[in-house]
């Protein structure tokens, strides 16, 4: 009569391991999706920054009464489709980040082009607010590196965790999927062209 009491305790001890197992898998994933999340809001913060900043700037480069309106305009344009451009973070896929991705892309493209513009501008270059923000903005895009490598790193913890086995049968159980990584522009591992020739 009590020789089922020895396999029930080994059911009973195997069950409690495999229960505890998959709690402990289960919140550390929670906690390893939280931080990424968290570091994703620290890279919109540093994108909105930036967008701050170029509000700012575009302002100061208006009082330029000969500025180049088809550059200002870029900026201006191109500010509000990465303003309108944002992602949450419980919905990071793939293709919205791409979106995202784009959008900011496109607004730095624009920038630089006003910034290489006022170089022709001697009133501007000599104006204090505009270097002030100017200097500003080259902080915001350090910090906007920083951020998307902190981002990374918090992604490729999670990442690991959910796609090691065996932690990887309980990932799809429980519904954890791989989150997707900030990754380099297209056509940014080409160096671009310089050209020295001031005649």
């Amino acid at each position: 009569m009590k020789n089922w009491i020895i396999p029930v305790i080994i059911i009973a001890v195997i069950g409690f391991g495999l229960y505890s197992w998959a709690v402990g898998f289960n919140n550390t994933a929670v906690e390893y999706r939280a931080d990424a999340k968290t570091a994703w809001a620290d890279v919109e913060s540093s994108y909105q920054r930036r967008n701050d900043l170029i509000g700012n700037l575009v302002k100061t480069v208006q009082g330029a009464a000969d500025f180049e309106r088809t550059t200002l305009r870029e900026v201006i344009e191109a500010r509000a489709k990465a303003t309108s451009t944002t992602i949450d973070a419980a919905n990071l896929t793939p293709e919205n980040m791409a979106q995202f991705q784009q959008a900011q892309s496109g607004l730095s493209g624009a920038l630089s082009k006003l910034l290489v513009s006022v170089e022709r501008y001697p009133e501007l270059k000599a104006n204090q607010n505009f270097l002030e923000l100017q200097s500003q903005l080259e902080g915001t895009e350090n910090r906007i590196n920083v951020a998307r490598d902190r981002y990374n790193e918090k992604v490729n913890i999670y990442d690991k965790h959910t796609t090691k086995f065996p932690g990887k049968l309980l990932a799809g159980l429980f519904g954890f999927e791989e989150m997707p990584r900030y990754k380099a522009d297209p056509g940014s591992e080409n160096a671009p062209d310089v050209d020295f020739d001031f005649n």
